[in-house]
């Protein structure tokens, strides 16, 4: 079969298996098995063990079952719970005040859990009935619940940047330090985005009763709002300060904060055995859900190296006659078209081999360059048919909200994200200079 051929096929393949609802894992692992008798031969079988073997020897990967449990233990604390009630009466006098603290809430998720789906169901039980009691417009409401819980795979510590970090040979501190300043601007973005509409139409986000204001006085809702910040901010400080200070490595730094996640639930008074038992079985599912992807990514894009379509693609990627930057834009158009059908970690183990080498071969940093990939990958959460936050959110939603107000409410965001990667690649600083500095 020829490299043309194979490449063709097999992502023809990809998407048929998806559109089937076939779990990505196995409809890669399946694609590589086929293609591995019919492309290179039953000898590039002997290879893609040796390559899983590699992937199992990976001991930054130990950071991510470590960063789950971090996530579950610091879900189960509540404190969530209580940031959001104290940010909504510290907001709730401003127009659109609700959308802010949902903002707000999501960049301090993002930064002490990385794992979406609590993010989104958290938010979309808390915030979304509280918002549209308050008659906030459902379609901005639902699009920052969205947007904002999409975050954590940013914002660090983020799982996705532990494994493209392993998959890149970057080292996973840095690329921390270089997502710190771009998922900030992100959040800040929807801030600016959220307040300008509200102030232009305040039914967008009505502010608060003055009976309502009125229960709790401001120098009460900010001391509620310090003491209740404080401790997710020692988890952040326990596992950022120790890997950007060079005291930890990520692996161990994710170890710190899984303990001191189950010490904030014992302080929270929220711990029993039987939610520690939960947590570990839930951190071993999605584990071993994202190692299953893994495998399965390392087993296709072996085949398709192998067959010759990793060869096929780079050149006709280096030969299209857009200049570097045109390249560039098409490879991130290629990321974002993916985002509709795959989830990160499929587009992450699929497309790093092809782009990663074409990047460098161009002139561009690699590690800016997988950070402006990381910018793009949030969209996937938000793009239909296949936006996991759209069915996240639409699962906990209040009965009345509908899909389309959903996807209506996202696409603004959806802008902004492709904005802010617009603003990164102009200004690369953004990306690079905290990790120059740092490290």
């Amino acid at each position: 079969m020829s490299p043309e051929l194979l490449t063709i096929l097999m992502f023809s393949g990809l998407l048929i298996g998806l559109f089937m609802g076939h779990p990505l894992a196995f409809v890669l692992g399946g694609l590589a098995v086929i293609f591995g008798f019919l492309g290179p031969g039953p000898q590039v079988f002997g290879q893609i063990v040796n390559r899983v073997y590699g992937l199992m020897d990976s001991y930054v990967l130990v950071a991510v079952p470590l960063f789950i449990f971090m996530a579950r233990m610091l879900s189960d604390s509540g404190v969530t719970e209580r940031m959001f009630e104290a940010l909504r009466r510290l907001l709730g006098p401003v127009r659109g005040g609700l959308t802010l603290a949902v903002i707000l809430i999501s960049v301090m998720l993002a930064a002490t859990t990385g794992i979406i789906g609590a993010s989104m169901t958290v938010m979309g039980l808390l915030a979304l009935p509280s918002m549209i009691r308050h008659k906030y417009q459902t379609e901005i409401s639902c699009g920052a619940i969205a947007a904002g819980g999409s975050l954590g795979i940013l914002i660090p510590p983020s799982i996705m940047l532990v494994v493209m970090g392993s998959y890149a040979s970057i080292s996973v501190g840095q690329l921390f330090a270089a997502a710190l300043i771009p998922g900030l601007l992100l959040a800040l973005c929807y801030g600016v985005y959220v307040a300008i509409r509200s102030f232009l139409d305040p039914t967008l986000g009505p502010p608060m009763s003055v009976d309502e204001r009125d229960e709790f006085s401001t120098g009460q809702v900010l001391l509620m709002t310090l003491r209740l910040i404080i401790p997710p901010m020692l988890l952040v400080i326990g596992v950022l300060g120790s890997i950007f200070s060079g005291i930890a490595t990520v692996t161990e730094a994710a170890s710190i904060g899984a303990l001191i996640a189950l010490i904030m639930v014992i302080f929270y008074g929220q711990f029993t055995w039987r939610r520690l038992f939960d947590g570990v079985m839930e951190t071993g599912k999605t584990t071993a859900m994202v190692l299953f992807v893994a495998v399965g990514a390392t087993a296709f894009t072996g085949v398709f190296i192998a067959g010759g379509g990793i060869d096929v693609v780079q050149d006709l990627l280096v030969n299209i006659g857009l200049g570097r930057w045109g390249t560039l834009i098409v490879m991130m158009l290629m990321v974002f078209v993916l985002g509709m059908f795959l989830d990160w970690l499929g587009i992450v183990l699929i497309s790093f081999p092809i782009f990663l080498p074409v990047a460098e071969a161009l002139g561009f940093d690699r590690m800016w360059v997988v950070m402006m990939m990381a910018i793009v990958l949030q969209t996937s959460f938000l793009t239909p048919p296949f936006g996991y936050a759209l069915f996240y959110l639409k699962g906990v939603a209040p009965p009345g909200v509908t899909m389309q107000q959903i996807y209506k409410g996202v696409i603004p965001f959806i802008i902004i994200i492709l904005g802010a990667a617009a603003l990164c690649a102009v200004f690369p600083q953004l990306v690079l200079w905290l990790p120059g500095v740092m490290f």
